[in-house]
């Protein structure tokens, strides 16, 4: 299934091809303040529709993790980085999917607080 997911004002969008089955409620200090509900897919299921150069980006801890926001709208719809492996992996927030029905997704909590 493909899924057009944006910022609040439309200046970053992508589309992400994959079954969305379940999402990562992580309770992390960053997760948990911004309420991300996360899918992690591999970077090449990925086609960005705006270029990244468009995306202001935010590290923190690691600095592992580039969380990708629109410097227009504030809105944070992904994060990249590397999955255990080294492969490049994207971590879509659900929350920005259009049309999805988040009370259907199952969601399963992480525990990155306290990793």
């Amino acid at each position: 299934m493909r899924y057009s997911v944006s910022c609040h004002c439309g200046n970053i969008a992508y589309e992400v091809e994959g079954l969305l089955e379940q999402a990562i409620e992580c309770n992390c200090t960053h997760c948990s303040r911004k309420g991300y509900l996360l899918w992690f897919v591999p970077r090449s299921q990925v086609t960005f529709r705006t270029p990244e150069s468009a995306m202001s980006e935010y590290r923190f801890n690691k600095h592992v993790i580039a969380h990708k926001f629109c410097p227009e709208c504030g809105c944070a719809p992904l994060a990249t980085g590397k999955d255990a492996k080294g492969n490049d992996t994207v971590s879509v927030n659900v929350r920005c999917i259009e049309g999805i029905d988040l009370g259907a997704l199952k969601r399963v909590p992480f525990d990155g607080l306290h990793r």
